[in-house]
């Protein structure tokens, strides 16, 4: 005889990993073939293949509150800014929202400074200091220059020449900048930046030098390359020091070295759950909203005759109603998932915490040089061409 398939709320209970005082339950997937009888929860490359063709249509937007992609596959945006993004993959797999991550650090290929050839430096940093510095600088500029450039293969025991830098590989800083006495600076002056001309020097310092069909793709409409935040510290300088160096800059990825990586953290954590099994009212509520962060639990007004299970106590009837707090979920996505409400005794027997196992809760914060949500996009792609 065939077994029935699972209902809806024996799914939705799979999906969920317990977290208790003191232990972790449920923490291994189930959906897999033969676990369990009269499903089927084989992997189809095809569903695969259109879950993620439709993240990649041209028709969607990463704008969109949510992008639904297939039935149980959907994106939910819930910050969306230039450096800063905040968004939700459910129905997922563990494995492939990892592959997401690692892809967002190590395998987006950005543009950054590899090589610097120092003609003068006379300021207290040290070349190689000054040059480990201005390499995690972080830079922008024209995306369709950015996407045009070619990778520049370095020398190595197989190829002790290498590229040679062109145009279409090799992008082209300088640094030169003097530091001199200012005129009219009031006797006995302490600040430097009154005192001298130029004393410290700033990422705005840096000069792009087009070089070849640069001029027409990296212009100042389209945009010029340049560093992300203009006002990073690179050196300080006094009367008589002198920087001048030229910078040669190239596309590379994560793996390679942490200055390519497209942003400053990629991480996610699963959607926390909330389950109030019996009232909390009164002061309990209050306390129990205090052992979450703000806005993760509500207090709402209720009947003060209500018993343990919700319904009024017929005990009760006929006299008049007080009201009182009695405590709600609100807002489980603020939760940190601290567990401090187990701490208390009252509450263990009337809360239950957990996680959900396909919901990934991803932030993004990129360095610059690409809009936040658009990492995610090319993340897809890269992913897709494995």
């Amino acid at each position: 005889m065939a077994r029935e398939p699972a209902s809806t709320d024996e799914v939705e209970r799979r999906k969920i990993v317990g977290v208790n005082a003191e232990t972790i339950t449920n923490v291994t997937s189930t959906d897999f073939p033969g676990h369990h009888p009269g499903e089927d929860n084989s992997w189809s490359l095809e569903k695969f293949k259109k879950v993620f063709a439709s993240i990649l249509s041209p028709d969607i937007h990463p704008l969109h509150t949510y992008i639904n992609c297939a039935q149980n596959f959907r994106v939910k945006f819930y910050k969306n800014e230039h450096f800063d993004a905040s968004f939700s993959l459910i129905g997922i797999d563990a494995s492939i929202a990892n592959a997401f991550r690692r892809i967002l650090i190590s395998e987006i290929p950005t543009l950054a400074i590899e090589f610097v050839f120092v003609h003068n430096n006379t300021s207290i940093i040290q070349d190689e200091v000054l040059a480990h510095r201005l390499g995690l600088v972080p830079l922008t500029g024209s995306r369709e220059g950015l996407n045009w450039m070619k990778w520049f293969n370095k020398p190595t025991e197989e190829s002790p020449e290498g590229d040679t830098a062109l145009d279409n590989n090799t992008v082209v800083l300088k640094l030169n900048i003097e530091c001199t006495w200012a005129e009219g600076a009031a006797r006995g002056e302490q600040d430097p930046t009154k005192l001298y001309k130029n004393a410290h020097v700033y990422a705005r310092d840096i000069v792009y030098e087009p070089v070849g069909r640069q001029q027409n793709l990296f212009t100042e409409r389209q945009g010029l390359i340049r560093p992300v935040n203009p006002d990073i510290l690179l050196a300080k300088l006094r009367p008589g020091e002198k920087i001048d160096i030229e910078m040669h800059c190239i596309k590379g990825i994560g793996a390679d070295h942490a200055k390519f990586s497209p942003v400053a953290t990629a991480s996610y954590r699963l959607m926390p759950t909330i389950e109030i099994s019996k009232p909390i009212l009164g002061d309990a509520a209050r306390k129990f909203a205090r052992c979450f962060p703000k806005g993760v639990i509500g207090l709402e007004d209720v009947a003060s005759n209500t018993e343990e299970g919700g319904e009024r106590s017929s005990r009760m009837e006929g006299q008049q109603e007080q009201m009182t707090k009695k405590a709600v979920v609100q807002n489980p996505f603020k939760d940190t998932v601290s567990r401090e409400c187990l701490r208390h005794d009252e509450f263990k027997d009337k809360v239950k915490l957990g996680r959900v196992r396909d919901h990934f809760i991803f932030m993004v914060e990129s360095t610059g040089q690409f809009e936040s949500d658009l990492l995610f996009l090319e993340s897809v792609k890269t992913l897709k061409l494995k």
